[in-house]
């Protein structure tokens, strides 16, 4: 089984060194210092009781690794556009691509049953380049938990989670999803395969897409958006308006928005990865986490007025910062 890993940061790089370990044959994209460091010393994974160095093909040049069976996608969201040319170069007709990213993906549409199907979603892909170059019937769709980090150039923490919720977006249990799912079961990850992998997109993404802005404007750290009672109330808000959303395109919410976000909260003083790109100057992932969902309330004729005001001003403070296209 061949495997490529599009954006060996630290998700990327922790599932290359588990599937490695496993067996596969795990090549690498990745790019600057991490590339060089990976080249020259390998690349290490620090867990909470041991460490491991593995020797990868890693490259910057897609061209380079050839056609694989599974191209794995790891990237930021605002990364994908950019980057999706170079992952074309690593699929052939039968490469199933695994979309690893937060938000709402491109392909949501895809097959999808009601008025909408097959629908491009402007806020993630406006001209339709990512539907033509990265073809949807490829997909399967991945909801990512592990929390790594890249601590240093060819180190990666990881701090907890080892869940990768795998979905074919028909639903279906095809021969593809199972044998990564076997793949991944083998690295010792949980890779479980969902009928409805949208369901789990939203119930993770309905978190993301209040405590990710409202940490970005006001500095908070999720337990304290969580558990501050008049913070609390304004993300609630934000998710009530998200979930209608969500029922309208027939997804489910299989936990309470209380649960939800007491989980968040429970990570502790933790800084959304919003808030930690907006404080180093890095590309802000909005429009997958909020600027879709407001997109989408608006095909569904769903009042969603908070989120939008939170997107304004989310928006116009990233652009301030040089994090969000003026």
């Amino acid at each position: 089984m061949k495997i490529a890993v599009f954006g060996a940061g630290a998700i990327g790089g922790y599932l290359a060194v588990k599937l490695h370990q496993a067996g596969a044959d795990v090549s690498v994209v990745a790019r600057g210092a991490h590339l060089a460091a990976m080249r020259e010393r390998g690349l290490t994974l620090r867990g909470q009781a041991d460490a491991v160095t593995v020797r990868l093909a890693c490259t910057d040049k897609a061209e380079d690794l050839g056609p694989q069976d599974y191209v794995i996608v790891t990237l930021k969201a605002t990364g994908l556009v950019p980057a999706a040319p170079q992952i074309a170069k690593l699929m052939r007709p039968e490469t199933a691509l695994v979309t690893g990213i937060n938000g709402i993906p491109y392909w949501y549409f895809y097959g999808h049953e009601g008025p909408w199907r097959d629908r491009v979603i402007d806020s993630l892909d406006p001209d339709g380049k990512l539907w033509e170059l990265l073809p949807p019937r490829q997909v399967i769709g991945c909801v990512v938990y592990p929390a790594a980090e890249v601590i240093e150039p060819g180190v990666i923490t990881h701090t907890y989670g080892n869940r990768f919720s795998l979905g074919e977006p028909d639903g279906s249990t095809s021969p593809r999803v199972l044998a990564l799912s076997r793949m991944l079961t083998q690295a010792g990850l949980k890779a479980p395969v969902r009928s409805n992998i949208r369901d789990e997109i939203w119930v993770k993404l309905w978190g993301n897409l209040a405590f990710n802005p409202l940490s970005a404007l006001t500095s908070s750290t999720l337990e304290r958006l969580a558990f501050r009672p008049d913070l609390r109330a304004v993300a609630r808000t934000m998710m009530q308006e998200a979930q209608g959303v969500g029922e309208a395109l027939g997804a489910k919410f299989s936990v309470s928005i209380d649960k939800r976000m007491d989980g968040a909260g429970e990570v502790g003083e933790h800084k959304t990865s919003m808030l930690q790109d907006l404080e180093r100057g890095r590309p802000m992932e909005i429009d997958a986490l909020l600027g879709a969902v407001v997109e989408l309330a608006e095909l569904t004729e769903k009042p969603t007025p908070l989120c939008k005001a939170v997107l304004a001003l989310v928006r116009e403070r990233a652009r301030l910062a040089g994090c969000y296209p003026a």
